[in-house]
């Protein structure tokens, strides 16, 4: 019945004092080294080790301590094994703000003032309303659509890609490869929430860029190994895009040197676009335990033919 948090212990603590309000009978043991592993149930968890399943040969439910679940091997996972992500409005709010600051620093060149900065250039550039300026969103879930509820106070023109056919109101949605052409074509940002599957693996490339308008930008909050970064750098050195704001790259951290670090046209934070605070942990694995308890649908379930 334990539940292991797989994670540093001050974050730990804070979780399983909360979680022990609610479920007083599930003990909550903090690091991999704090439990036999035939005595976890439940497992939350960043890392997926190779043994995964071996080590905790009873555990029902892995909790992803994000929103991302690529680190797992979903076709490793035995028969009744369920993998949950984070979900959680704290997260949307805090993507939501991201990308809307990346997005008005788009809008209002600030990758390339920042360029000018550096190189003592004193040049004003020419400005568009937010009405004349088109934005483009990969990926319609949950962060997706607060982005999109976000940017539309500013009354930017929004158009929105996902897999599946969506609607929103105030969005042009499109979906599927022809859908994703069209997206490109009137995206004068592009940003990017996707979550990193087989078929979004490297998806920001050379061919994706060259179906941007002249001038675009980019700002990619998605996963670090969709983005070609050698791809990126030609796109900008030769004009194709304006800018570009990344909260993920490959590998992370971005090691020394990296030219990433150094483009005048790129702006670089350290993945901190969502930080999964420990009550958001707590509330979030205590809806999943009380819904699978009931024998209810787990929130944030991860379809394994879909990946996420």
């Amino acid at each position: 019945m334990t539940l292991l948090f797989n994670s540093d212990a001050t974050r730990g603590t804070i979780f399983a004092d909360i979680l022990h309000t609610a479920f007083p009978d599930i003990p909550v043991r903090i690091g991999a080294d704090s439990v036999a592993g035939p005595e976890v149930r439940y497992l939350m968890t960043w890392t997926a080790p190779a043994d995964l399943f071996t080590r905790y040969p009873n555990v029902e439910v892995i909790f992803s301590l994000g929103a991302g679940v690529d680190q797992f091997d979903l076709r490793s996972f035995p028969p009744g094994v369920q993998l949950v992500r984070l979900v959680d409005e704290d997260l949307a709010a805090m993507m939501r703000d991201y990308v809307c600051m990346g997005v008005l620093a788009a809008h209002r060149n600030l990758p390339e003032y920042l360029g000018q900065q550096r190189d003592e250039v004193w040049r004003a550039l020419p400005v568009k309303l937010a009405p004349e300026r088109r934005v483009g969103v990969l990926g319609l879930g949950q962060l997706g659509q607060a982005v999109l509820a976000a940017l539309a106070g500013f009354g930017f023109q929004l158009s929105g890609w996902s897999r599946s056919p969506r609607e929103i109101a105030g969005v042009r949605c499109h979906s599927g490869a022809e859908g994703l052409d069209a997206i490109l074509r009137e995206s004068d940002i592009l940003v990017c929430l996707l979550p990193l599957t087989a078929e979004t693996r490297g998806i920001l490339n050379a061919d994706l860029f060259a179906k941007l308008p002249e001038g675009a930008a980019l700002v990619h909050a998605g996963r670090g190994a969709q983005l070609d970064p050698q791809a990126l750098r030609a796109a900008l050195d030769s004009g194709r895009l304006s800018g570009a704001i990344l909260d993920v790259t490959t590998p992370e951290p971005l090691p020394p040197g990296d030219p990433l670090w150094h483009h005048p046209r790129v702006i670089v934070t350290p993945h901190i676009a969502c930080q999964t605070r420990p009550e958001v942990l707590a509330r979030h694995a205590i809806t999943v335990l009380s819904a699978h308890r009931e024998g209810r649908p787990l929130p944030g379930l991860v379809e394994s033919g879909r990946g996420y």
